[in-house]
């Protein structure tokens, strides 16, 4: 379905939602992945802040750096010639002061050539989603669970099942599009909420574990093509089991050279 666009840009999400056509997103942190990932249609990639935990291997994704996120993003920005690029920003570099948060923004979109930037939270950030959009660069939004805030909570459990914190969620995501943001991710949330949200609101609406009656989904690529095994949410569908493949190939590779029978004649200059 998404394959007739060419270029992929915030304009398309738009009219994706309008017509209601599914928005796919994924993440991507390296040339070589991102190609693949732009190469099968998805219309979005998330340089996501997640490369903290899955090319760094940190608990969190509070260590990244904002210089971190520029070398994800060129590399991922070199591959994609078709979906959206959109980079998070990482902790510290936007939170409680907005012209950082400006600097933060412009700095990835120089350097890395990326086409927008995406924040985590809703009222309490608002000053710097408005002040990041006066330069005319896109926003993103991202409610509901907020790994960045993993402190604050001290759990990664659902989202927004009170009352009042699912009513703050719907204040912030239409806040949010009030600002200028061109789409908003939902992450961990009640389904029914979730679906709430996405008519309330005319921006496209990407869930991670917050059901079906959304605009789109994102998932973690590791995840999705099962590179990590640890990680068992259960919004998570794995399309490939790479950790076990991946595992028997170099096994097999490491017995060959100890075998004698890597290189063989064939493969001799």
């Amino acid at each position: 379905m998404g394959q007739s666009y060419k270029r992929v840009t915030t304009n398309v999400l738009q009219e994706m939602k309008i017509k209601h056509e599914k928005i796919s997103m994924l993440t991507a942190y390296d040339f070589t992945l991102a190609k693949i990932v732009d190469n099968a249609g998805i219309d979005v990639i998330l340089v996501g802040d997640s490369a903290s935990n899955v090319m760094a291997g940190y608990e969190t994704t509070l260590p990244i750096t904002l210089e971190n996120m520029i070398y994800h993003a060129s590399s991922v920005v070199r591959a994609a010639k078709r979906s959206l690029v959109v980079v998070d920003l990482p902790f510290g570099t936007y939170q409680g002061d907005s012209r950082k948060a400006l600097r933060s923004s412009i700095k990835i979109m120089k350097e890395s050539g990326a086409h927008a930037v995406k924040l985590e939270g809703g009222s309490e950030i608002i000053e710097s989603v408005e002040r990041i959009l006066t330069a005319g660069i896109p926003v993103m939004g991202h409610l509901g669970l907020t790994p960045q805030s993993i402190y604050k909570f001290g759990t990664y459990t659902v989202r927004a099942k009170e009352e009042a914190e699912a009513e703050k969620l719907i204040e912030d995501a239409k806040l949010l599009e009030k600002s200028g943001c061109f789409s908003i991710v939902l992450e961990k949330i009640p389904a029914n909420l979730a679906k709430k949200v996405a008519e309330s609101v005319n921006i496209p609406i990407i869930g991670i574990g917050a059901g079906a009656d959304v605009d789109g989904q994102v998932l973690v690529l590791h995840d999705m093509l099962g590179m990590t095994h640890e990680f068992n949410p259960r919004f998570l569908r794995r399309y490939l089991n790479l950790f076990e493949d991946a595992t028997e190939a170099i096994k097999k590779y490491s017995e060959d050279i100890k075998s004698g029978s890597f290189p063989s004649k064939e493969e001799e200059y």
